[in-house]
């Protein structure tokens, strides 16, 4: 079982291509404040309104020296599609095997109309930039998140 991440502890590191099949190591990131944020899937109404909310708040964050980074099991090419739909321009990563989702403590077991299946919680992580863990907001309301 993994240890659910906590404030205080160290960002665990992770590689995931973006939606231009790049390479994006959180390592590489240190020295800025990050901004992950896990969402279920691209193109549906509340992860929509979340990817806009934090595209349009893009260059706040910039002046902050804080990087975005939206996470779901989306393939590159899904995220690309979704980046140009709504002009996004903040980086979405695709972790399609889940292994991100799981050390962020993301990959939940879920229910809807009483079926139960396994997805993404939403969940938003604040990193300084020492890769230090100051800030969890675990079942993010959409509403006013960003």
């Amino acid at each position: 079982m993994i240890k659910e991440l906590a404030v205080g502890d160290h960002v665990p590191n992770f590689t995931l291509f973006d939606d231009q099949e790049q390479e994006v190591n959180l390592d590489d990131l240190k020295g800025q404040n990050i901004v992950i944020y896990f969402y279920p899937k691209d193109d549906t109404p509340g992860c929509t309104i979340e990817a806009k909310d934090f595209s349009c708040s893009l260059d706040k964050f910039t002046n902050l020296n804080t990087v975005i980074l939206g996470i779901s099991r989306d393939s590159t090419a899904k995220h690309e599609k979704f980046k140009s739909k709504y002009e996004l321009k903040h980086i979405l990563l695709s972790d399609a095997e889940g292994e991100v989702c799981e050390k962020f403590g993301c990959w939940v077991e879920k229910s809807m109309y009483g079926k139960k299946y396994m997805g993404i919680a939403r969940k938003t992580f604040l990193v300084d930039s020492n890769g230090i863990i100051v800030k969890i907001w675990p079942n993010v309301k959409i509403p006013g998140h960003v």
